[in-house]
């Protein structure tokens, strides 16, 4: 055989995203780009901000010794402190540079983290809707994953998190702003977790860390502040990137972050390290570890997409389509009008609306809407996602 069972089983499950981005390729092939309407993958379509671009020419041009050369595997120290200080701004916790470990992007910080937490055979929780690939970063580290669905609303359902900790359980993964739903999780429930984990964890006589991936942070709507899970549990390791926030996804860009109340935290920040080398990553890359650490707070305009937001919400609603109201990141996620989401995802292609049905982040019955797409896509596609609600009795 070619490549390992493994990854031949792997690639056959693929991805749901991809796959209805590569079916939305062959329909644009076939009816041309302006007649199939996209909204398979979360690729941000905002330009970054000016002083990005401003920043990063200033950057590219500048002359000095070794600064396309190796780094310490941390990253850059002035770019850690910048990272730091914006933490601890927000949080009032004393975070430290020492504290930051800058990363190619929140997957690579993923992976760093699970490499450094993870015994054979360890299991790390997620919550019901979850993006595909938490699965294979933790089955890279050996980790088994032990998915948790969610309460009705898609807040996380407490009691059943707490039924499934068990004696190898070290990591729960979080994502709030969540892909796909949109859903951002309150203090209240943030700090009831970290009740949760912090009991567990003294049971069980071994640290249980909370993952905060939160590549969408920033981008929250209704003016509703950011929780942060610093704040609600000590064992907190946060992952971002600057993939979503000054849509700089092909850049892979990102950190981690260890909360200063976290165990063990300088032994940690070292196992980071090392395996952002050990894993190939060696170290984020210089030209965007400068930039970003010169443009702290700089942000794509979260209003594009707070009014997009509103434009589905709203004529979605109108046809029959139910959903919880996203507080953020760019995702709608509608319960399916027919049982079988991915049945209806092929009732939307025949009107060349492409979306990624629900059983792709492990909660069938619902479909992905992402709105990371321009105005009038988002327009002319309303007639079709109406001609698909007509055909079923919708409306």
């Amino acid at each position: 055989m070619t490549v390992s069972t493994k990854i031949a089983t792997a690639m056959e499950r693929g991805s749901w995203i991809r796959r209805m981005f590569e079916e939305g390729a062959r329909l644009r092939r076939e009816h041309g780009p302006e007649n199939v309407f996209d909204f398979s993958l979360g690729n941000p379509d905002l330009p970054p901000p000016a002083e990005f671009r401003r920043v990063l020419l200033e950057e590219a041009a500048r002359e000095a010794p070794l600064i396309h050369c190796y780094m310490p595997n941390a990253g850059f120290e002035e770019t850690r402190r910048s990272v730091a200080e914006r933490y601890a701004a927000t949080t009032g916790l004393q975070f430290r540079s020492s504290d930051v470990v800058m990363t190619c992007g929140a997957a690579g910080g993923c992976n760093v983290i699970l490499k450094s937490l993870l015994e054979p055979e360890d299991e790390v929780i997620v919550l019901a809707p979850y993006f595909v690939e938490y699965g294979f970063y933790t089955d890279n580290h050996g980790g088994r994953m032990v998915v948790v669905p969610p309460a009705e609303d898609f807040q996380p359902d407490l009691a059943a998190i707490e039924a499934r900790v068990t004696s190898r359980t070290r990591a729960i993964i979080v994502n709030s702003p969540n892909n796909p739903t949109g859903v951002l999780y309150p203090p209240e429930v943030l700090a009831s977790l970290g009740d949760l984990l912090r009991k567990a964890s003294a049971r069980n006589g071994r640290e249980i860390y909370l993952v905060s991936d939160e590549p969408y942070r920033e981008i929250v709507f209704d003016s509703v502040p950011y929780p942060s899970p610093f704040l609600c549990y000590e064992n907190v390791l946060v992952v971002s990137s600057h993939s979503k926030d000054l849509s700089l996804a092909g850049e892979r860009i990102g950190h981690v972050a260890v909360s200063p109340g976290c165990a063990h935290r300088e032994k940690l920040a070292a196992a980071l390290t090392f395996c952002n080398r050990v894993l190939g990553f060696v170290n984020a890359n210089a030209l965007m570890q400068r930039v970003v650490a010169r443009i702290p707070g700089a942000l794509v305009d979260i209003g594009v997409y707070e009014r997009r937001r509103d434009r589905l919400c709203s004529a979605l609603a109108d046809m029959g389509f139910r959903f919880v109201r996203p507080q953020g990141a760019f995702y709608l996620f509608p319960r399916s009008p027919l049982a079988d989401d991915v049945e209806f995802c092929a009732v939307l292609r025949k009107y060349r609306v492409i979306v990624v049905p629900g059983t792709g982040f492990a909660c069938p019955g619902h479909f992905r809407i992402s709105f990371a797409v321009n105005d009038l896509m988002i327009d002319r596609s309303l007639e079709h996602f109406g001609a698909a609600a007509r055909e079923l009795g919708m409306c």
